[in-house]
């Protein structure tokens, strides 16, 4: 498609996330900081909240990245909504632990085993759990019993929490005293100024062979800022619509004028659902007036946050039945 006709060897603006696009902006920079601080102190919860869109899944890949693998043991777990016993057998699934029929106390006392085997090889575990707000709170309180597992003086067990903003408030519950007393650190990541919409775009469009061409007008980032509210997902999802409207009318330039007509085609295809030759309706009904784009943005982000999760779901279930048939095959 449009790679092609602008000389990119890759989509620059594709929405899932993806380390090598990483873009260190003042708040993803401190966020990275506070990621590592925790990694080198090795125990306790490190929390990271953000809005949809804001790149918390993309810069914990950045960190992962730049981990020793042979010093530390990351588990990702992306599909949250799960209860105490179901993490359980996720991360018995990442530590080769057969988990099928198993107890709750027979998969404590296995994950507990494994723990203790990674730290006499002096590899740390370090959990990840994306999209933390939807965690339950007997699943938060059943973390919070992991992080017991420890030597004399050192945990076995480090994890990190990212999670929408709304996460706080759960933090703040009844019952969970315990846990706030565990957070080490936190951090809420910001949607980027107005200042790093031009630097971010360009990083993006670098990664992919961009030499200035095509050009963009100043006025082209002010436009992009004023529409997606720095959010960087919208950006994406903008930015992607800007270059494929400019590859089909053959733009080499592009202007706040062509930034404004693919705004108005969010807004035609947002207010007219007949256009939609796919079928898909979509949950926003009017555009507001004030921010011509952004409710179409998010419907789209909305939609595409749905399939992502049926995807990491769908990661999950083939990833737990490949480790089920590697432990009957032992």
């Amino acid at each position: 498609m449009y790679e092609n006709f602008y000389n990119f060897t890759a989509r620059p603006f594709r929405l899932s996330p993806d380390h090598r696009f990483y873009f260190a902006s003042r708040g993803h920079g401190r966020a990275l900081s506070y990621l590592k601080y925790g990694v080198s102190q090795g125990e306790g919860f490190i929390v990271i909240t953000g809005d949809i869109g804001t790149g918390k899944t993309t810069l914990v890949n950045a960190l992962l990245k730049e981990l020793d693998q042979d010093r530390v043991h990351p588990i990702k777990v992306t599909n949250s909504v799960l209860d105490d016993c179901d993490l359980l057998r996720m991360v018995a699934s990442s530590l080769n632990i057969a988990f099928e029929g198993v107890s709750k106390a027979g998969l404590l006392k296995g994950i507990e085993h494994a723990l203790n085997e990674s730290a006499q090889r002096g590899r740390r575990v370090l959990l990840i759990i994306d999209e933390a707000q939807n965690l339950p709170i007997v699943t938060l309180e059943e973390l919070r019993m992991l992080s017991n597992f420890q030597t004399i003086s050192v945990p076995y067990l480090q994890t990190f929490l990212l999670g929408q903003k709304e996460f706080i408030h759960t933090l703040r519950k009844p019952g969970l005293e315990q846990l706030r007393q565990r957070v080490t650190a936190s951090y809420h990541l910001s949607a980027l100024a107005s200042d790093e919409i031009e630097p971010y775009i360009e990083h993006r469009l670098k990664m992919v062979g961009w030499t200035g061409f095509p050009e963009f007008s100043a006025d082209v980032f002010e436009g992009i800022f004023e529409v997606t509210g720095g959010i960087p997902r919208r950006i994406n999802s903008l930015c992607e619509r800007l270059l494929l409207f400019g590859f089909v009318e053959g733009i080499k330039r592009f202007d706040r004028e062509v930034l404004d007509k693919v705004v108005d085609e969010f807004k035609d295809e947002v207010t007219n659902p007949a256009a939609n030759n796919d079928g898909w309706q979509p949950t926003v009904a009017l555009m507001s007036e004030a921010s011509p784009a952004q409710d179409c943005i998010e419907s789209f982000k909305e939609q595409l946050d749905v399939i992502q999760e049926r995807l990491d779901a769908l990661e999950d279930i083939i990833r737990l039945g490949m480790n089920e048939l590697k432990s009957g095959a032992r």
